[in-house]
């Protein structure tokens, strides 16, 4: 998703207690970055604006969150909806930090002590020219990477509205080691995840009449 330059994005950024500015330094220890150190961790890759996040974490208070996006802009805007979604609840963001890294070195900043119990990718670059494909986020290159720091039993929650994608992550998984337990062609008709929460591309893209496919995997 392409997005505007916002002047606003980074003093704001700086100025958030639950922004982290140098993932680097958070490798191995971002439990400490969290009031609750002993609750597990989920991580989303590529937060985009942040609706799916900001519902997901003040939903789950037990669960610790880390969201990870490339642009400020964009990091920005989740910092807002973060902050929304909390006050109309009452809450204060104490289990969910954002911070800006690129998810291709993800793993220059977490490793196996950091225990990532579960993963979500939501509506990742489809990459469809085969001489990007490796860029993709669900490739196989990327996934033997998350293994460095996801749980022996972890988990990789996916969704994409893209036929090819959703078909070539499942060869990936398998690939890398991965079981697929439950998936469907049709999320918002058959909803594994139980309590689906839309992300920003979802609605735009039911609101098409394109149907999401979605999966969730874990680690043989």
């Amino acid at each position: 998703m392409r997005i505007r330059y916002k002047k606003w994005a980074r003093p704001e950024l700086e100025a958030s207690s639950f922004y982290i500015d140098n993932p680097e330094e958070q490798k191995g220890k971002w439990k400490e970055a969290f009031k609750n150190p002993d609750n597990p961790i989920y991580l989303e890759l590529g937060c985009g604006k942040g609706q799916f996040i900001s519902l997901l974490a003040s939903e789950n208070l037990e669960i610790n969150y880390i969201a990870i996006d490339l642009i400020d802009a964009m990091l920005g805007l989740a910092k807002r909806s973060i902050e929304k979604t909390y006050l109309e609840k009452d809450l204060t963001p104490e289990n969910v930090v954002i911070t800006r890294f690129d998810i291709e070195r993800i793993n220059l900043i977490l490793d196996e002590k950091d225990n990532i119990k579960r993963i979500y990718i939501n509506f990742c670059n489809p990459w469809p020219k085969g001489k990007h494909r490796k860029k993709r986020l669900t490739h196989t290159r990327q996934l033997e990477k998350y293994k460095t720091f996801l749980d022996e039993k972890g988990e990789i929650f996916f969704k994409t509205d893209d036929d090819d994608l959703f078909f070539a992550t499942k060869n990936y998984l398998e690939e890398a080691g991965f079981e697929i337990y439950a998936e469907t062609q049709d999320l918002h008709s058959e909803d594994i995840f139980g309590n689906n929460i839309e992300t920003e591309h979802e609605k735009m893209f039911t609101e098409q009449g394109i149907l999401i496919k979605a999966l969730k995997a874990r680690r043989c």
